[in-house]
Order: C-alpha cells, then structure tokens, then sequence
C-alpha cells in the first residue's frame, strides 16, 4: 500500500501555492502603487479611495454568482482564463501609464475588471486544495496558504514603493509579470476539472444543473449555513471581527503622529502587522490543533481586542508595534482551523458558492471599518478611539461566549 506523499512533495499543491504567491506579490505592489500614483495625477485622496472602493463593491456584488459558477464550470480552465484575464488588465494599465494616456475612469474601470476575475480565481482555488490535498495535511496546507499571504504583505508594498520610485509603470508592469506567471503555474498544477461525484453524474443530470437559477444554488448554499449550528454563529462573529478589526487603522495613524511619530515611524510601527503576520501562519497548524474553533475565535476576539486597547499606553510613539505583533500572531491561527472545517463540512460540489456566501458575509461589513475608526478617531483622538474599538472587541466575545453552540463547535460534520 503507497503511503501519502509528503506535502512539499505534492507537486500539483507547491504549483497552486507558487501561483497564489506570485498572483498576491504582484497585487501588493500596486497596493501602495496605485493610490500613489492616483494622488499624483488627480490631487485627490477622495478618488484614490473611489478606486479602492469600486473594486470591493464589485467584489461583493459578483462573488456569489461567481462561486455558483465556479461549481457548474470547468475549474481548471476557469482558474486559467481568470488569471490570464486578470494579468491582461494589469497589462492594459500598464500600457495606458506609460503612454500618458491613464485617466481616473480607466482606474475605476480597471479595478472593477480586476475584481471580477478575482471572484473566480478565489472560490476556484479554494476547493483545488481540498481536490488535490490528503484531509490529513489540509492544517500544514492552509498555514502555508497563510504564511504566502503575510510573507507578501510584509515585502510586497515596500518593495512596490521602491519600484515607484524607479518609475509610475513599473509596479504595475511586475504585477503583470507576476499574473502571467501565476497563471502558468495554475496551468501546470492541472487542479480538477469537477468534483467526483458531479464527474459521475449523467448527461441528463447535468443539463438539468445548468437549468438551475443561480439565485436557487446561491440560496441552497445560505440555507445549508443556516442550518449548521455553531457554523452560523462563528460566522456571525466573523462579521463583527472583520468590521472592528479593519477600523483601527486610522486611530493608529492618528496615535502615532500624536505622539510626533513621523511616514518612517508610522511605516515601521505597521511593519509589525506582517512580522507578526508572518510568524503567526508558521505557527498557526500547531496552534490550530490546540482549541476547537468555536474557543480559538473566542480567543481570538479576546486577545485582539485587548492588544488594541494596550496600544494606548503612553509609552511612546514605538509601543503599538509590541501588541500589533499579538494580533496577527493569533489571527493566522484562525484563519487555518476555519479554512479546514470548510473544506471538511462543506459538501465538494457546493465549495465554490458556499467559499463565495462565507467570502461575502465576512467582507459585508468590512468597507464600514475604515469609516467607523476614522469617525472615532476624529471625534475622541487615535487612543481613546483604540480603547473604544478594544473595548468593543472584548464585548463581542463576552456576547459569543454566551451561544453554547458557539463555544462546543469543532468542526465535526453533525446533523443540521
């Protein structure tokens, strides 16, 4: 009987990893990239978040019908043409920068093409791992997925402001590159084409999927959520995570320039969140393995919080870097042990919406984030608003703690 190859030696796996990494570096280049470059031709810090947001609010209103599609379509081929798809945009933005011919509508434009190849390339993605990965490696397979993202949000941007520097075009002329390549890595991965079982089906079968309304599949997928006690309650937590997690930004800007830290300081204080970032996804398998899910998130909520309320102590301008360090070591944790009960719980031909319905709820509040912390922050300053949003943290997880489903959810695959 043949053993189960290593996961470093799981070839089709390292190709989808080496893609996703290539794919995300060249992303976080033009992260600091293109609000750069829209301020420099417009003036405006009002039409830089324009282009930020058009993306997200395509993102959101695409995403559902994408995972549905992702589950009726070729996934081989659909990952391919997306990613070839989304590296022809980056390329005609290039191409438009350095003839001086870029306007800001071409940005918007761009930015709402970009994240509608995303919304494909993601879901797809998601259930490769599961189709070519051993139920028994997906924790080391999905904290090497959380060490690719924290590795490229940490060297990612810098790098990309240095490319800046040498040029407007060239960020997004290494994020075409990349795109490129990540493509060609997804190609040579060969990612199954259809789950097995929806393979097996017969031809009348599958006509009569195609027959199906993607508002019935997408509603079968939030039906079968709503009925998984535990699930339901650990994503309505994520919800909240997300949207208090993703306001503290501002208030920290605020706090460190409020304490005469300068660009070089507030760069190097955020510079934490990749380092603990990435620390935390090589450590998050052995984490994981440690608390059920519905107690790690608890944790989590607990020890992200608190770690934003110790950023106000008066200790100086530098002090935030040691609790930001504590959030991103335990959120990569989280990241890995849900990723896994996904992939165990969820049925394989309904991966892709189920990944698109959990993607939404989980980005549905973020965009109000950044409005509720600078809001806060203008009204009370960057600590007390820090205090403030810590503060709702630890609410959050006093309230979770209280669903008894919540606290005993393991993962495990019970009756709705």
């Amino acid at each position: 009987m043949t053993g189960i190859v290593p996961l470093r030696r799981n070839v089709r796996f390292q190709m989808v990893w080496i893609g996703g990494a290539a794919s995300r570096l060249g992303s976080e280049f033009t992260r600091l990239a293109m609000p750069l470059l829209v301020l420099a031709l417009t003036g405006s810090p009002g039409l830089a978040g324009v282009v930020a947001g058009a993306r997200m609010v395509a993102l959101l209103l695409v995403q559902l019908p994408a995972g549905v599609w992702a589950d009726r379509w070729d996934r081989r081929r659909t990952l391919v043409i997306a990613q070839i798809l989304q590296a022809a945009v980056s390329a005609l933005l290039t191409v438009l920068i350095l003839t001086d011919q870029v306007q800001i509508w071409h940005f918007v434009t761009l930015a709402i093409l970009d994240a509608l190849c995303a919304a494909f390339i993601e879901p797809v993605r998601d259930t490769a791992i599961r189709g070519i990965v051993p139920a028994g490696q997906l924790h080391s397979a999905y904290a090497q997925e959380e060490s690719r993202t924290h590795a490229a949000g940490l060297i990612g941007p810098p790098l990309g402001g240095l490319l800046y520097t040498l040029g407007r075009a060239v960020p997004f002329l290494a994020e075409t590159v990349t795109l490129a390549a990540a493509a060609l890595f997804y190609a040579l991965a060969k990612v199954p084409r259809r789950p097995a079982n929806q393979s097996r089906t017969s031809a009348r079968a599958d006509g009569e999927e195609r027959r199906r309304g993607v508002h019935r599949e997408a509603a079968e997928a939030i039906t079968w959520l709503w009925r998984r006690r535990g699930l339901r309650e650990v994503t309505a937590a994520m919800m909240v995570l997300n949207l208090l997690g993703g306001a503290f930004l501002i208030p920290l800007i605020v706090l460190v320039g409020e304490r005469g830290g300068g660009a070089l300081t507030t760069g190097t204080v955020l510079a934490a969140l990749g380092i603990g970032g990435l620390a935390g996804a090589l450590l998050s398998g052995h984490i994981s393995r440690l608390l059920p899910p519905g107690i790690l998130l608890l944790a989590v909520l607990t020890i992200f919080g608190a770690a934003l309320a110790a950023t106000a102590l008066p200790w100086g301008a530098w002090w935030p870097m040691v609790p930001l360090v504590f959030i991103t070591l335990s959120t990569p944790s989280l990241n890995v042990v849900l990723n896994v009960v996904i992939a165990r719980m969820v049925p394989d031909e309904m991966l892709g919406r189920m990944g698109a319905v959990l993607s939404m709820g989980g980005m549905a509040l973020k965009p109000f984030g950044p409005v509720l912390g600078g809001t806060l922050a203008a009204a009370l300053g960057g600590a007390a608003a820090l205090v403030v949003l810590g503060g709702l943290l630890g609410a959050t997880a006093a309230a979770a703690a209280l669903s008894r489903e919540l606290r005993r959810f393991t993962g495990e695959i019970a009756p709705a």
